[in-house]
């Protein structure tokens, strides 16, 4: 006989109850308008890091299908097409994503907010976090770090310098990891991050790492200041990632040789290229507006919330294989 029942009970359901309340009460305060997204389409996006779930034979179409991973593209689109300050609250879908932290169905918040920048969509985030955690919100002020000086502070290397083989001997890498990543820098960084970074961050307040290397840019602007670096952050308490923002690249041609490299890094891995979303490139070139955007997982807030590292605790059905 199966086991029928949720995993997570009535408890964890008002627990989320308050906090999809809370998050729709500040953002109706602050004026930013609730849209919703399809969540099938033509095309997936290309970053080497998120698969998606294809739909490779439907009667409905004749080329594959993919469940979105994130609302970004078509909030893009209405952004360009002259939407105000917008966000949605939708379930995703991401292959490989399975653990005490990650299901591959889950529920995103993102948002866009024009006209601002790093520094207004950082001050921005905070306050949505805090907000939604309520009187569970971490008390002190938030700890805002870049990038590069993290990884000089925590593991003694300059991140625009390091070539694979420093980043390897800074994570300590036995052989078969080296054998494993070999001469992929951004792997190593991810590494670093994961492993020696997020690992020394207070669990007591939220800290903000912004300004990540160029390469990880991905639909983020690089910065203007600095074009090492790209305007895009983490938001993290603890050890643990809560939102990933940037303030948006709005170059369609750029954008458009960063699918291309993408797609290029994919086939490297042995990995299926993805179709270029032709709709949020003519998007961007009709003209997106300076904006910045966040994404940040319910459920993840909801773990921090009701102080579990489970998310099966705060999920009433899972995927269970």
């Amino acid at each position: 006989m199966t086991n029928w029942r949720p995993c997570a009970g009535p408890r964890a359901a008002r627990s989320r109850a308050g906090l999809l309340r809370r998050l729709r009460t500040h953002f109706d305060a602050a004026g930013v308008l609730e849209v919703d997204t399809p969540a099938l389409s033509p095309y997936a996006v290309s970053d080497v890091r998120i698969e998606s779930f294809a739909i490779a034979e439907s009667a409905v179409s004749r080329r594959p299908l993919y469940l979105h991973t994130s609302p970004e593209y078509c909030m893009k689109r209405l952004l360009a097409a002259g939407f105000p300050d917008i966000y949605a609250i939708c379930r995703v879908f991401r292959d490989g994503e399975s653990g005490r932290q990650h299901q591959p169905e889950f529920t995103m918040i993102e948002w866009y907010r024009l006209g601002m920048g790093l520094d207004a969509i950082i001050e921005d985030s905070i306050a949505v976090i805090v907000a939604a955690l309520g009187d569970a919100a971490p008390v002190g002020a938030p700890d805002i770090l870049d990038y590069g000086d993290a990884i000089q502070r925590t593991c003694g290397i300059d991140v625009h310098e390091a070539d694979s083989a420093a980043l390897a001997e800074a994570a300590g890498a036995d052989a078969a990891l080296r054998a494993a990543i070999g001469d992929a820098r951004d792997d190593w960084l991810d590494l670093l991050v994961a492993t020696r970074i997020q690992a020394t961050l207070p669990a007591d307040r939220l800290t903000v790492l912004r300004h990540y290397p160029a390469s990880q840019a991905a639909l983020a602007r690089l910065c203007p200041a600095d074009p090492r670096v790209a305007d895009r952050f983490e938001v993290f308490l603890g050890a643990v990632e809560l939102a990933n923002g940037y303030v948006e690249l709005t170059d369609a041609r750029e954008q458009a040789e960063r699918i291309g490299h993408d797609n290029d890094a994919r086939e490297r891995r042995g990995r299926t290229r993805r179709p270029v979303d032709q709709d949020l490139l003519d998007a961007l070139a009709a003209g997106l507006p300076q904006c910045a955007g966040v994404a940040m997982g319910l459920e993840r807030l909801q773990m921090v919330h009701d102080s579990t590292d489970d998310i099966r605790d705060v999920i009433t059905f899972v995927f269970d294989p």
